[in-house]
């Protein structure tokens, strides 16, 4: 409940940073990652964690050697994740994720989970933030977004090779899943 309450007054705050009025679903978060070989995954990078629902299972299914880097924009969010994985590198802007990785001495992202609600971007930022997942994702590296409309299926389409589209009712709201593949490995 307490989740649900920062989520909503951050919503209501900045409604254009945060794309919903309350944490993704348990049941999004299985769907979401249900394609990521947890085995093979060297490098993750999550965007828009907000509280941190996909990160604790992420957690839970990350090996010892796994790099995971979390970008949040939101200071409140930043905060509790620092207070609640204490471990975690934590960065703030989605559209410097090459400069990252770099600084961290990590090579090219196996899987990227975004939550951030590409929808509510100027054209402009949500154009940077794609060519920045691009530019840092592995050949054969896996790219999974949802949003709560098809808006965004078209663009991904463009710049994916393989684009697969699902969709959960169990989520508020309901919501699309995509899982992209970045090239052949």
């Amino acid at each position: 409940m307490a989740d649900f309450l920062v989520f909503l007054r951050r919503f209501i705050a900045d409604p254009g940073r945060v794309g919903s009025i309350a944490p993704s679903s348990r049941f999004l978060c299985e769907r979401m990652l249900s394609r990521v070989n947890w085995d093979e995954a060297d490098v993750i990078i999550e965007l828009g964690p907000g509280t941190g629902a996909f990160t604790q299972t992420i957690y839970q299914n990350i090996l010892p050697h796994t790099h995971y880097v979390l970008v949040e924009r939101d200071a409140q969010f930043r905060t509790m994740l620092q207070s609640r994985f204490p471990e975690a590198v934590i960065r703030e802007e989605a559209t410097m994720l090459r400069r990252y990785l770099e600084e961290l001495k990590i090579g090219e992202a196996d899987v990227i989970i975004s939550g951030l609600p590409f929808a509510n971007f100027p054209e402009g930022l949500r154009t940077a933030i794609l060519d920045e997942v691009q530019s840092v994702l592995a050949p054969g590296g896996l790219f999974i977004t949802f949003q709560y409309s098809l808006q965004l299926q078209a663009e991904l389409q463009e710049r994916f090779q393989w684009v697969e589209t699902s969709f959960t009712l169990l989520n508020i709201p309901p919501a699309f899943i995509y899982t992209c593949r970045n090239g052949q490995k």
